[in-house]
C-alpha cells in the first residue's frame, strides 16, 4: 500500500506511495494538512472560551484537540485513511450533537457551518453511501432540536454556555478556511485525476493499436508458418510418394532376391523419412488445436493385425519374439472411432518397444475391460523386455523432442516426438497413458479407450468379395486424373491398370476443366497444387458447369499438403473427399467405391501397399 513508517514518523512522504491513486493520495493529504488546520482552530477557540469561563465548550475543544492528535498519529503510522475518516466523522458528529443539545442548547451559524463541513467531508472521503449516512446523522438531530424548541421549548438542567462575538468570528473564520481547503484540494485532485485518465486513455489507445498490429503480425506469421509447412510437406512428400510407390510397383513385379533386398532397404528408408515428416506435421496440427478426430466405422481386430503385421516382421528380423493377443469379445464387431489416430498411437508404442529392446520379447495385448452393449472399454497394452526407463525420466519422456538421455538419442536416434504425439492424441480422445518401467527389465505402456459399437456384423466372405471385385476390375469407370508431376502420373497409371482402368490425364486444372467440357467421366482425381490453374479453382469451375451431371461429378482431392485446414478448403470448393499422399491403394479404391456406388466392389482385400 505504502512505504513502511515508524511509530515516530511525522512525514507525509512516508505514508504516500506511487501505487496509490491520485484521489487516494489527495485524501491522505487532506487529512494530514486538515488535522493541522483543525488543531490550530481548536486551540484558538479553547483559548477564547477558557478565558470567558465557558468550561463545557473548553472541554469540547480540548477533547477535539486530543482526538485530532491521536488520529494524526494513526495516520502517520498506519495510513488507513478510510478508517481514520470514519473515526473523524464520528467524533465530529458527537461533538456537533453535544454542542447543540448540551453546551449551547441552541443553533447558530457556526453549528450550520460544522454540519456543512461534515457533509462535504463525508461525501468527498467516503462516497455516496456513507456521505448520505453521516449527512442524516448530523442534520436529523438539528431538525429534531428545531422542532422541539419551536413546539415544546427545549429545557434541561444543565446551564448552557454563552459565546461572545469574538469566538463566533474565530469559528466562522476557521470553518471557512477548512471549507475552502477541502474544496480546493479535492477539486485539484479531481482535475488531475481526469487528466491522468485522459492520458491513460491515449496510452490505452496506443497500446490497443500496437496489440492489433502484433496480432496481425502473429496471424501473418502463423499463416506463413502454415504455408511453409504446406509447401515443404508437398516438396518432401512428392518425391517420397514416387520413391515409395515405385518401390512397391517394382516389388509387385517379382524381382530377383538381391533386387528385392535392395528394394526393401529403399522402401524402409523412405518410410522412415515419411514417418519423421508425418510426426512433425501432426505435432504442429495438435499444438495449433486444429486436429479434428474422425468417427468412422472400423474393425478393431483387423486394424490391430494390420498395425502389427509389418512390426512383427521387423521384430523377427531383430531376433525378438513378438506376440499379439486380441480379446475374443472384440472379434466380429464394427466400432466407431478414429482408426487413423489409433494406428498412430499403437504404431508409435510398438515401434518404440522394438527399437529399445535389444533382445527378448514384445507383447501387444488388446482386451475388453467392460462391455456396456453399445460401448466397450478397451485396454491397450504394449510391453517389452527392453532397456527400461529411469523413474526420474518418466515424466519427461512425453515432452516433445525429448528422449530419456543424450546417450539414448545418440544410440537409438529418432526425433523424440513419438510419445509426445501419443500423449496428446490420447488426451484429445479423453484418456491418458500409464507407464510402468524398470531399468534393465523393460517397460509397459497402457491406456484405456471407450469405443462405440455398431450393430453391424463383420462379413465373413470379405476376401472372396474382394477377389471377385479385383477379377472383374473397374473397366466401366472413366477416370480423369489432374496431375502435373509426371512420376505421380506414371504411378497412378500403373495402379489403375491393376484395376483394369485406363485414365485420362490432364496436366493442370485448366486442362481438366476443358476435358470435362468436351468429355464424359465418372470421377476426377484432382491434385491441388498445379500450374496454370490449381485444383481448388478447377473444382469451382467444374461445379459451375451448366450440365447438372458434369457439375455433380465426384471429385477426390489428392495432395501432399500439410495445411491444417486443407480438408475444410477441399469441401468448401465442392470436392467430395480427400486422400493424402502417399496413399494406400485400398483407401483410394474404397473412396471411389463410396462415391460412384458400384456393386460388388470392396476394398478390404486389395493390396495394402502404400503409394
Amino acid at each position: 500500500m505504502c512505504p513502511k513508517a515508524s511509530f515516530f514518523n511525522l512525514s507525509i512522504y512516508k505514508i504516500i506511495s506511487k501505487e496509490q491513486s491520485v484521489l487516494d493520495q489527495a485524501r491522505i493529504r487532506l487529512l494530514y494538512y486538515g488535522f493541522f488546520l483543525v488543531f490550530v482552530a481548536s486551540a484558538a477557540l479553547l483559548t477564547s472560551v477558557y478565558f470567558q469561563g465557558q468550561m463545557m465548550l473548553a472541554y469540547t475543544c480540548l477533547f477535539l484537540m486530543l482526538s485530532i492528535a491521536v488520529l494524526f498519529k494513526a495516520l502517520t503510522y498506519k495510513p488507513n485513511w478510510l478508517a481514520i475518516s470514519h473515526a473523524l466523522l464520528i467524533v465530529g458528529t458527537l461533538l456537533n450533537v453535544s454542542i447543540v443539545y448540551i453546551s449551547l442548547q441552541s443553533i447558530n451559524i457556526v453549528t450550520v457551518q460544522v454540519v456543512i463541513i461534515v457533509i462535504v467531508f463525508s461525501y468527498y472521503m467516503l462516497g455516496q453511501k456513507w456521505g448520505l449516512i453521516y449527512s442524516l446523522l448530523n442534520t436529523v438531530p438539528i431538525l429534531l432540536f428545531l422542532f422541539i424548541e419551536r413546539n415544546y421549548s427545549y429545557v434541561i438542567r444543565v446551564k448552557p454556555d454563552k459565546i461572545d462575538q469574538v469566538t463566533i468570528v474565530i469559528s466562522l473564520f476557521a470553518n471557512f478556511i477548512i471549507l475552502i481547503f477541502i474544496h480546493s484540494h479535492l477539486y485539484n485532485a479531481f482535475i488531475k485525476n481526469l487528466k491522468q485518465l485522459k492520458a491513460s486513455a491515449h496510452e490505452q489507445k496506443a497500446l490497443n493499436q500496437k496489440l492489433e498490429k502484433a496480432i496481425e503480425k502473429a496471424e501473418k506469421s502463423a499463416h506463413a508458418q502454415s504455408e511453409f509447412l504446406s509447401t515443404m510437406s508437398h516438396e518432401i512428400r512428392t518425391p517420397l510418394n514416387a520413391v515409395i510407390g515405385m518401390s512397391n510397383l517394382l516389388m509387385m513385379g517379382s524381382p530377383r532376391p538381391e533386387q528385392k533386398e535392395n528394394l526393401e532397404i529403399l522402401k524402409f528408408s523412405a518410410n522412415n523419412l515419411l514417418a519423421i515428416v508425418n510426426d512433425v506435421l501432426d505435432f504442429n496440427k495438435i499444438e495449433s488445436g486444429k486436429l479434428v478426430l474422425e468417427n468412422v466405422k472400423f474393425d478393431l481386430v483387423e486394424l490391430m493385425y494390420n498395425i502389427c503385421g509389418g512390426q512383427m516382421l521387423k521384430a523377427h528380423e531383430k531376433g525378438l519374439q513378438f506376440t499379439l493377443t486380441v480379446d475374443n469379445v472384440l472379434k466380429n464387431k464394427v466400432f466407431f472411432g478414429d482408426p487413423t489416430r489409433i494406428t498412430q498411437v499403437v504404431f508409435n508404442l510398438v515401434n518404440n518397444a522394438i527399437k529399445f529392446t535389444p533382445k527378448g520379447d514384445v507383447w501387444v495385448n488388446v482386451a475388453c475391460l467392460e462391455d456396456r452393449h453399445n460401448n466397450l472399454i478397451v485396454r491397450f497394452s504394449v510391453k517389452d523386455t527392453g532397456i527400461g526407463i529411469q523413474e526420474s525420466s518418466l515424466k519427461n519422456i512425453f515432452e516433445p523432442f525429448t528422449q530419456e538421455s543424450l546417450a539414448t538419442t545418440r544410440e537409438y536416434e529418432g526425433t523424440g516426438l513419438g510419445l509426445a504425439i501419443v500423449k496428446r492424441l490420447l488426451e484429445l480422445q479423453g484418456t491418458h497413458i500409464e507407464v510402468i518401467s524398470k531399468i534393465g527389465i523393460g517397460s509397459e505402456f497402457l491406456f484405456n479407450m471407450e469405443l462405440s459399437v455398431s450393430t453391424e456384423v463383420v462379413a465373413e466372405n470379405v476376401a472372396k468379395q474382394a477377389e471377385i471385385a479385383e477379377e472383374e476390375g473397374l473397366r466401366s469407370i472413366k477416370v480423369l486424373i489432374a496431375e502435373d508431376n509426371m512420376v505421380n502420373v506414371m504411378l497412378m497409371k500403373k495402379l489403375l491398370l491393376k484395376w483394369k482402368i485406363i485414365p485420362t490425364i490432364a496436366e493442370n486444372g485448366e486442362r481438366a476443366v476443358e476435358f470435362m467440357q468436351y468429355g464424359n467421366f465418372d470421377i476426377i482425381l484432382m491434385d491441388l497444387q498445379m500450374p496454370v490453374m490449381n485444383g481448388f479453382d478447377a473444382a469451382r469451375e467444374i461445379r459451375k458447369m451448366a450440365d447438372p451431371k458434369k457439375a455433380r461429378i465426384p471429385i477426390i482431392a489428392l495432395t501432399a499438403s500439410a495445411l491444417v485446414d486443407i480438408k475444410d478448403r477441399v469441401f468448401r470448393v465442392g470436392m467430395n473427399d480427400y486422400v493424402s499422399k502417399p496413399f494406400k491403394p485400398d483407401e483410394l479404391l474404397e473412396k471411389i467405391q463410396n462415391l460412384i456406388s458400384l456393386p460388388g466392389l470392396n476394398s478390404s482385400g486389395i493390396s495394402g501397399h502404400i503409394l
